[in-house]
This record gives C-alpha cells, sequence and structure tokens, in this order.
C-alpha cells in the first residue's frame, strides 16, 4: 500500500436511515421508522475518520430528513478537514427548499446527487424540473451522472463550484445482482443474476484497500457505524467506526488474504486460502442466484470477520463443505458433535 490508511480517497456515509419516502426496493430498509444515531454517535464516528480524507458522500435515508443532525456533521467535518474535503450530498430531493439549499452551499456541499428518478420513489422524479431550476438560480451547475469515480477524473477535476445530477434505479443498478437485501428480498424485485460479481464495479468491494492495478479510488462504506468494503456491506462488518479508528480497522484488513481478494475484486476467489476453491464459489453463487448472497454465506459459515480466520466446519453440516477440499480443511471440522 501506498499509505498507513491515515489517508483515505472517499468514504460513503449512510449516517441515517430515517426516510421521507418507504420504498419497495431500498436495500437497507430506510423509512419512517428507520435506523437512526445520535449526534454524539455522529461526532465519534467522524473523530475516528483518518486524518486525510479527499471525498466523502452523504446518504441515507434521506438526510434531509435529518436535517439538524446534517449541519452538525457538516460543520464538524469541516472543522476537522477544512476545505481540503469533497463533500457530496446523495438524497431523494423531496424535501429541499431555496433556503435549505443556501444552507448547505453554505456549509461546503460541492455535490447534490440527487438518486430518486425512477419507478420506486415516491415522487418518481416529478420534482426534477422545479429542482434544476432551484440548483440553477444558485449558480449550480449540471453534470450528468454521479461523482467522480476515477483518480484520472479526479485529477482533472478543478472543483471550481458546486455541481448537481440526477439518477436512479435501473434493471442494472441497485435493482442489478448487487442490491439482494432489505425490502427488495422481501418485495421479490432484487434481479437474480449469479454471474453478475457486484464486487469489479465502483461501490462493490474493489479497491477498499487501494489498488494501483484500477483507476477506480478507493472508497470505504460506512452504514451508520459499521465500516464495510463496499455499498451493500458484508454480512459482518469490518469494525464500528463509533469506537474504532478507521485506520486501523483498515490495518487489520490489510493483512488479510480474504480481503486482499475482495480487494482485487474477486468474491469467489476470496476463500482460496482457506480451502474455498473458486469452482465451488461460482457454483454457489449461481444456485444462489446472487453473489452477494454467496458472500453472506461465507461469512455466515466459513469465514470469521472479527477474527479473521476460518470457522470450525461442522460434521453435522457436511453440505457446507465442498468434496474437493475436505483434504485442505479437515483441521477446522468440530467433531465433538
Amino acid at each position: 500500500m501506498k499509505n498507513n490508511f491515515t489517508h483515505i480517497e472517499r468514504i460513503y456515509w449512510v449516517f441515517t436511515q430515517l426516510c421521507n419516502d418507504h420504498c419497495d426496493h431500498c436495500y437497507n430498509d430506510s423509512g419512517p421508522y428507520g435506523a437512526r444515531m445520535s449526534e454524539a454517535e455522529c461526532m465519534a464516528v467522524i473523530d475516528n475518520m483518518p486524518d486525510k480524507l479527499d471525498r466523502i458522500s452523504l446518504s441515507g435515508g434521506e438526510p434531509l430528513a435529518e436535517r439538524k443532525l446534517l449541519y452538525k456533521i457538516l460543520d464538524k467535518l469541516n472543522a476537522k478537514y477544512g476545505k481540503q474535503l469533497y463533500i457530496a450530498l446523495q438524497f431523494n430531493g423531496d424535501l429541499l427548499t431555496p433556503k435549505i439549499l443556501k444552507i448547505l452551499l453554505e456549509k461546503g456541499v460541492d455535490r447534490f446527487s440527487i438518486a430518486s428518478i425512477d419507478r420506486y420513489h415516491k415522487k418518481q422524479g416529478e420534482r426534477k424540473e422545479e429542482l434544476a431550476t432551484m440548483f440553477e438560480a444558485h449558480g449550480i451547475e449540471y453534470i450528468e451522472g454521479q461523482p467522480k469515480l476515477t483518480r484520472t477524473e479526479l485529477e482533472n477535476d478543478k472543483r471550481a463550484h458546486p455541481t448537481y445530477g440526477f439518477f436512479g434505479a435501473t434493471e442494472d443498478m441497485w435493482l442489478g445482482g448487487n442490491w439482494a437485501r432489505g425490502r427488495a428480498m422481501k418485495h421479490n424485485i432484487w434481479k437474480r443474476d449469479g454471474l453478475h460479481n457486484f464486487c469489479a464495479i465502483p461501490s462493490g468491494a474493489i479497491a477498499f484497500l487501494g489498488n494501483e492495478e484500477t483507476d477506480l479510488t478507493q472508497e470505504v462504506s460506512i452504514q451508520l457505524w459499521a465500516i464495510n468494503p463496499c455499498c451493500p456491506g458484508t454480512k459482518d462488518p469490518m469494525g464500528d467506526a463509533r469506537v474504532e479508528k478507521v485506520f486501523e480497522v483498515m490495518r487489520r484488513m490489510e493483512k488479510s488474504k480474504v480481503m486482499q481478494m475482495l480487494n482485487k475484486g474477486d468474491a469467489w476467489k476470496m476463500g482460496e486460502s482457506i480451502g474455498i476453491t473458486e469452482e465451488f464459489a461460482r457454483a454457489r453463487s449461481q444456485e444462489l442466484e446472487n453473489v452477494c448472497l454467496w458472500c453472506d454465506e461465507f461469512f455466515t459459515k466459513y469465514f470469521d470477520m472479527k477474527k479473521q480466520e476460518a470457522k470450525a466446519y461442522k460434521a453435522k453440516h457436511p453440505e457446507f463443505i465442498p468434496r474437493k477440499m475436505e483434504n485442505k480443511i479437515s483441521i477446522h471440522r468440530d467433531l465433538s458433535n
């Protein structure tokens, strides 16, 4: 690695799951009763972020559903990082007013990403023209798509003025192989594709530790307090940002061969170091019809995230043991049962 994780390129932080909407496809179950954190917890998370951070995306839930908390977070980020930090706000746009927009600009928001232009959100994009007019009236430039995702783009980004853009759920994104979570699973609207490797695309695990083999920027995801290598998150988090320094968690993960493989964007090879073959992983992913569901199974049955070691294989569950690797993992069996 080029650094010791006291410098991270990007953090994606869902600081609230409270939302004015209750979308059928929501992967983290955001809504009017969505999970929340206290102001003290949010301040602790910021305290535990790295000394140097290039970009942060604040999301939810709906960030403006907790407007006072959002303002406190922006003030704290500005106090810690000053103008070096590029701040993106990802929200649905339903609650935005000219007054609120002015405050957000004063508090240093650089990018406004409206992530609700689809049939699943309450407004279904009906405020798009109104929002565009509002942004333009405040001198905010329209730039299509999401914020810059590659180092090359970031190097060429002058950051001269704030920008805005629109996007939403499609069959390829959010309903693609990555969102087998939350209400999407409950409502059976996730896209089944066991060959879709979400780990290898932006917001997946690829380059979360940093990866010179790709131009993608390093991104660490924090869901409320849970530190994750990807946006949907692993079954168990890598750490707790309320009580752990993010850089210390990353240093632990860097030593793990499992996490190193996720960093390369390959969920099917992450178990090779403990005897889980790529062949078996691909087969399970296709049987489960989703690579994230294979990842869940891997961390539930085979690998302990907290201890960063293989779990004991129970003799009473031989169906979880690929026959080709029985000799390799026999030392992990718990024969006492």
